[in-house]
């Protein structure tokens, strides 16, 4: 019950706190002969690492991946695959005023609660920094998902929002901006909003938009294992994640079931995708797509009102270096953790057609 591995046949199990020495993962269930190519993996870290812009927190970590196990001269074994980030620029001391307190909306209190031992530096296994371990895995993943594309991008921060349809978006903006949206001009407001609540002290949050395109049919379980559940619980594994729709979600509920209803053409695709590619809990072979909602970063520059681990009333502030809007490092996290279902029902999918294998 620890929860720290996600995922059945390609499973992966992290380790490590923000301050540690290093953060780290196994990946377990990777298949044998893929050529690993590891200037790709590293190139997903780059989106996902802190100080890449002005606009996040200025952490200076290289997180650079380093290989363990379960690849040799640049292809996998099959056996389990271990690596390790390091971490080289903790500033624990940024940290010591609040040894002994809860700041609002934190994991301190609960961790506290749970396991009478609590790492205060950075918020130490609850840390956002262990994502990048998810980062290095579903760069894995994407590799082993030749003919499915990944893509996920800023679909609004605070109340400013793309109202444009994924379809009509030129995704090749989105790495060209430091928001990682879709389009220039709404990436300039996005841009100077969240400068702007960084000089106030303040936070804000957003929500992402994936598209998983070229998904095949027939990926997800009929009942408890749905595919949709499990890109869920994959979002709402994220930190900071508050919420998690498919397809029409929640607008859905406002329309008729006439309306709704997503007819066939004769080719066997829907004239429209309100299911977001998913029926019954498996994929029907049109595009997936999904909305995750992240809430501000609860760390903010502002005197607030909390208590103590001996329940008295205290004033705190934040230190050290934060995001004001976790958002823009959060595209690849994201996608990571999209690439981990897709692969691990795909794998297990080829286990299901047994007759296939019969008939060779």
């Amino acid at each position: 019950m620890a929860g720290n591995s996600f995922g059945n046949i390609f499973k992966l199990t992290t380790f490590g706190e923000s301050h540690g020495t290093a953060i780290g993962g196994v990946i377990d269930g990777c298949p044998a002969g893929l050529a690993i190519n590891l200037e790709a993996v590293q190139a997903e870290m780059q989106r996902r690492k802190p100080g890449q812009s002005a606009i996040v927190t200025q952490r200076k970590e290289e997180d650079e991946v380093r290989f363990l196990s379960g690849i040799f001269e640049g292809v996998t074994t099959g056996t389990p695959i271990g690596f390790l980030i390091e971490n080289t620029n903790q500033k624990s001391k940024d940290y010591g005023h609040i040894k002994d307190q809860y700041r609002p909306s934190h994991a301190d209190y609960t961790y506290d609660k749970k396991y009478g031992v609590r790492d205060y530096r950075g918020g130490g296994r609850s840390s956002a920094r262990e994502t990048a371990s998810r980062v290095v895995a579903g760069a894995i993943a994407k590799q082993l998902l030749k003919d499915v594309k990944i893509t996920a991008y800023v679909l609004s921060v605070g109340s400013l929002q793309l109202n444009k349809r994924y379809q009509d978006l030129d995704f090749s903006e989105i790495e060209k901006n430091p928001v990682r949206t879709a389009d220039a001009a709404m990436a300039v407001e996005m841009e100077n909003y969240i400068k702007q609540i960084r000089k106030e002290g303040d936070t804000v949050g957003g929500v992402i938009r994936c598209v998983i395109e070229g998904c095949p049919v027939g990926l997800g379980e009929p009942v408890f294992d749905k595919l949709h559940a499990e890109l869920g619980k994959a979002m709402l594994s994220i930190n900071a994640v508050k919420g998690f729709q498919y397809g029409s979600g929640f607008e859905g509920t406002q329309m008729k079931g006439s309306q709704h209803n997503d007819l066939f053409n004769e080719d066997e695709s829907t004239k429209t995708n309100h299911s977001g590619g998913i029926q019954g809990g498996i994929s029907n072979g049109e595009d997936i797509y999904f909305d995750v909602a992240f809430k501000p970063v609860a760390t903010i520059m502002q005197s607030q009102e909390t208590i103590d681990n001996q329940g008295n009333k205290v004033a705190m502030q934040g230190k050290g270096r934060h995001d004001p809007c976790v958002v823009p490092r959060a595209v690849p996290i994201v996608e990571a953790m999209a690439a981990l279902v897709v692969t691990d029902y795909w794998l297990a999918n080829r286990l299901i057609k047994m007759q296939e294998y019969f008939d060779k």
